[in-house]
């Protein structure tokens, strides 16, 4: 079974087209460090629970929208590879590629596909 890397994010609405040029150039990094596919999602219909969601999990503030994405691989063992190299390569660097939102409020983490239907 492949394996899943998921983030969620507050993006500031303005940096739109920032995060998805960010977001292309991080895909070509990952692709060639061993990721089969990187897909980016620009919130839509997100609304704010009452006692959890992805605007509280990230606290969005009103100038914000929630970015969701994931990051497939072959495997674990491809992806803690492939993950080691891409946090070394200077692309991905924030000097040469700073992120377009505050890193403090991602949320991420690796995950088993267990049903892929």
């Amino acid at each position: 079974m492949t394996y899943v890397d998921g983030f969620v994010a507050a993006v500031p609405t303005a940096n739109r087209e920032r995060y998805i040029r960010h977001a292309r150039d991080a895909a070509v990094v990952f692709k060639e460090h061993g990721a089969l596919s990187l897909v980016e999602c620009w919130g839509d219909d997100v609304p704010e629970g009452k006692v959890t969601s992805f605007p509280m999990a990230v606290k969005c503030q009103p100038d914000e929208t929630v970015i969701f994405s994931w990051i497939t691989w072959p495997s674990r063992e491809v992806r803690d590879r492939g993950m080691a190299k891409v946090m070394e390569d200077p692309r991905l660097q924030p000097e040469a590629n700073p992120m377009p939102f505050d890193g403090k409020r991602l949320i991420y983490g690796g995950f088993e596909v267990v049903v892929d239907e």
